[in-house]
């Protein structure tokens, strides 16, 4: 059972935005997300925080300036996920059109594991480089970076992840380091990297280098940052929303990368009404299937295709992996919901679970699937890619956490209070990932149950459905479904979810495990409804949380409310 409780709406800001012209529903929704004013909502590149504000931007971009002008070999090394994948072809690309010599690397989750290490260095060694440059990781690379100098080459980090106490030794561009005074927190990693441009393109202007060529555009590579920083699910602040919002509007109008085009196309999505949906669970995890089962560089290649001939066909392949990584994935949560037939979860503050033959790229999917089911901070490990079957094998675990808990913080103090349990760890509050020994995962899940019972009391281990109340009959239309589509929503800004009484009037099993229903509201109006992955009875008389869409299928379209849960009443 779930608490439903209703969003609250600060009078004030209700008033100051209807005073501003906009009609009710819009006024209440955005007044309980603490919109102040209507330019809190105003998306144009002018309202960007400017680079100036985020500690060593300017710096790095006069030290890429140099670089390019001395003709210094740049190599990215980057992340396998969809954040790392596009921050990495911003990078590829931004550093190119502004004269770069530029290769990249991405570390093989199966292989080498996340981060600048200093086996990643070997690697990156091949490729001759004078200066290795990270995107979305390095924040705790210090042993990476030292390797890295010590064969002469120079380390720039770029990088939004929490950093631990001590940093690594080398230029550091990352809105999370102690004393930097970026107001935004949130930004992806490729926000990060397309901070770092702006600053480049600066020192460059500065310099006269555009006295007889055209400056690159930055704005031409939004719908690549847009991809990365819903996909990444980073709070979407009003300066990230910004960037999306841009994003959006690019892909809309046709003028995304051919390769971003493509996966709209493999996807079977129509780019001319891209949203924030589409890149948080469609596109997104396409190209992240490439890096949790295969090598993120084949979904890099795919953003980097010059023409969505050469793009499609990779696109298709990505489509074929993501269906591929979702029948491991309902695999493992079968197996995982079995291991748990036993275990009293109402008398547990945290869920750990282990199995030899897991897919390790799938273990963090898993983990959030556990975690919404029981809402409880979920850590799901396999083993390493190079076990031999000992007890000193590493594990490989992902996290999912509560609101209620910060995972990093937990995992940190868990480490400090058993120094040799965890090899290594990183993340943010509501996702991380550590490495353990096979032998010592007993005594990990016992004392990260312990610090999840310090940081926690009982109350935040009931899930507490927010929504925006009721929506009164008269905004039970179209129009309003595609009002609020046109808004950029995710993470700390989230979409609309409203709350009501309904009469189930017909329901039956669609695709095997689908709930299709007509429903009767408290006026007697009778509306399409869908429950997707439900496929049990719905009782007759609901309380019903959901959000409102617009349903295409034959040239018809209506309105269909999308149940994301229900109970009796």
């Amino acid at each position: 059972m779930s608490l439903i409780k209703k969003r609250a709406v600060p009078a004030a800001l209700e008033k100051n935005l209807l005073a501003a012209g906009f009609n009710p529903l819009q006024a209440r929704l955005y007044a309980a997300r603490g919109i102040a004013s209507p330019t809190e909502l105003e998306h144009e590149l002018k309202h960007l925080l400017p680079f100036t504000l985020l500690k060593n931007a300017p710096e790095m971009g006069a030290r890429l300036a140099d670089a390019i002008e001395q003709g210094k070999r740049l190599l990215i090394v980057g992340d396998y996920d969809a954040d790392g994948a596009t921050a990495t072809t911003l990078a590829m690309k931004g550093l190119a059109a502004f004269g770069g010599k530029v290769d990249f690397i991405v570390p093989n989750r199966f292989e080498y594991g996340y981060g600048l290490t200093p086996e990643i260095v070997e690697l990156a060694r091949s490729k001759s480089p004078d200066i290795i440059i990270t995107v979305d990781n390095g924040i705790a690379s210090h042993a990476g970076v030292e390797a890295a100098k010590a064969h002469g080459i120079e380390v720039l980090i770029t990088d939004h992840h929490l950093p631990a106490d001590t940093l690594p030794n080398a230029l550091i561009v990352n809105p999370n380091q102690g004393d930097c005074l970026f107001p935004s927190k949130n930004l992806a990693g490729v926000g990060v990297m397309f901070y770092v441009l702006m600053a480049l393109r600066a020192v460059m202007r500065e310099r006269g280098a555009f006295a007889n060529q055209p400056e690159p555009n930055l704005a031409q590579w939004l719908d690549i940052v847009a991809l990365g920083t819903v996909a990444d699910v980073v709070k979407l602040d009003a300066n990230n929303r910004i960037l999306v919002e841009q994003g959006l509007k690019r892909m809309r109008a046709g003028r995304a990368c051919p390769g971003i085009m493509a996966l709209f196309t493999a996807a079977g999505r129509f780019y001319g009404r891209a949203s924030c949906f589409d890149l948080g669970f469609t596109l997104g995890p396409r190209l992240n299937a490439a890096g949790r089962l295969d090598d993120m560089s084949f979904g890099i290649n795919t953003l980097l295709a010059t023409s969505e001939d050469v793009a499609l066909p990779q696109a298709r392949e990505l489509d074929q992996l993501n269906r591929s990584r979702r029948e491991i994935e309902q695999g493992m949560r079968e197996e995982a919901e079995r291991a748990l037939i036993n275990v009293d979860v109402a008398d547990r503050y945290s869920i750990s679970l282990y199995q030899a033959d897991w897919h390790q790229g799938v273990v963090g999917i898993v983990a959030s699937r556990v975690k919404d089911q029981f809402h409880r901070p979920t850590l799901v490990f396999a083993d390493g890619s190079n076990g031999t079957g000992s007890d000193d094998d590493e594990i490989k675990g992902s996290g999912r956490s509560i609101p209620s808990l910060h995972l990093r913080d937990a995992l940190d103090l868990v480490s400090k209070r058993h120094p040799s349990l965890i090899k290594k760890f990183g993340g943010h509050a509501m996702a991380a990932g550590l490495t353990l020994l096979r032998k010592d995962f007993a005594a990990f899940e016992a004392a990260f149950e312990a610090v999840c019972r310090e940081l926690l009391d009982e109350a935040q281990l009931t899930r507490v459905i927010e929504t925006d109340g009721e929506l009164p009959s008269r905004d039970l239309q179209i129009a309003t479904a595609e009002l609020l589509d046109k808004q950029v929503w995710g993470q700390g800004f989230p979409a609309p979810v409203f709350s009501g009484q309904f009469r189930v009037v017909e329901q039956r099993i669609v695709g095997e495990k689908h709930s299709k229903l007509k429903l009767s509201n408290t006026d007697g109006i009778v509306l399409e409804a869908m429950r997707f992955n439900w496929s049990e009875p719905i009782p007759r008389d609901i309380h019903a949380v959901y959000k409102i869409s617009v349903n295409e299928f034959r040239g018809e379209r209506i309105l269909q409310l999308q149940l994301d849960y229900c109970e009796a009443i």
